[in-house]
């Protein structure tokens, strides 16, 4: 069994769902099968560390900013160098770029939104998340095959104390004619809070009603020592300022406790917040996709707990 990861980087660094699918390739692999970790644009030196066999590394000046277009190209010329039995992607932009081209050109079968994995001989069989994390799904497909896979199904890998072998790619051609430009990258309010650096969070969904309980849920917080933060749709109402969103299209965040009230738990917002330290959900719906993912879960109101929690703080 032979795996190829794509590696997603941030500032030059394995961001940590890309830790988490080198944790997951190397349990897939098992003793007898082997890693292949994609490294595209950037040093492959932070990642060679990870407990993989190999690091493919493809340097190129058009490459170190992420333009889909460059990096779908480059995954494609390592799948033809390599041959892998299984390519990872994480659920993440790149993911969702790369995976679904990759396995079209190569007529090879795909599943997104994976949440579990599990090999049986010439077979993979995969659960995922459908309808916004409201179902699932259980697909068999052959190898050789590509998966898209959520944040938070692996733990992320530790650091090895052996060294991968770094293999330079020649980069492919065409990045001359890739279609897409990088015009720059958009950086963070440095003023604004960083949501990212607290150790407890106490986040807000669709079911937290209104403003009245967005002011409810931010007097617990206070009491709790936590940031206020949000999903999507709570910061897309204003509620919300954007620096306090968690999920695809906001911050990745990894504190110790995660408090989610009233949301779902859709794919976008699992993959920023599923590598929490402790993860406790209320949801009035038992069957929100969040429970999957908490640690400890309760199905009741919101407003009735955030009362009760409350009150409980202030004693």
């Amino acid at each position: 069994m032979r795996i190829l990861v794509y590696i997603d980087l941030l500032a030059g660094s394995a961001t940590s769902l890309s830790k988490e699918l080198i944790a997951g390739a190397l349990k897939l692999a098992g003793p007898s099968g082997s890693v292949d970790l994609a490294v595209i644009g950037n040093d492959a030196g932070s990642v060679s560390n990870l407990g993989a066999g190999r690091v493919l590394q493809i340097q190129d000046p058009r490459l170190m900013h992420y333009n889909p277009a460059g990096h779908i190209a480059s995954i494609d010329a390592l799948i033809e160098h390599t041959s892998p039995d299984l390519v990872l992607l994480g659920y993440c932009t790149a993911g969702l770029d790369i995976g679904p081209y990759v396995a079209m050109k190569r007529n090879l079968p795909l599943v997104s939104y994976c949440t579990d994995i599990r090999i049986e001989g010439a077979e993979v069989e995969a659960e995922s998340q459908i309808y916004g994390g409201k179902m699932k799904a259980t697909s068999k497909i052959s190898l050789p095959a590509v998966l898209v896979v959520n944040p938070g199904v692996y733990r992320e890998a530790d650091v090895s104390t052996a060294i991968a072998e770094i293999i330079h790619v020649d980069a492919p051609s065409g990045l001359d004619r890739m279609g897409i430009d990088f015009i720059r990258a958009t950086e963070p309010d440095l003023n604004a809070i960083d949501i990212t650096k607290s150790d407890r969070l106490l986040c807000v969904g669709r079911g937290i009603g209104d403003t009245d309980g967005v002011e409810n849920a931010r007097q617990a917080a206070g009491l709790l020592g936590a940031e206020l933060v949000g999903s999507r749709p709570v910061v897309d109402a204003g509620w919300l300022p954007k620096e306090r969103q968690v999920g695809k299209s906001g911050r990745k965040v990894k504190p110790r406790l995660y408090m989610a009230l009233g949301v779902s738990g859709a794919p976008e917002h699992l993959e920023g917040m599923a590598s929490s330290g402790t993860i406790v959900a209320v949801n009035s719906d038992a069957r929100a996709p969040i429970f999957d993912y908490a640690h400890f879960g309760a199905t009741v109101d919101v407003s009735d707990f955030l009362e009760a929690l409350t009150e409980a703080l202030g004693k």
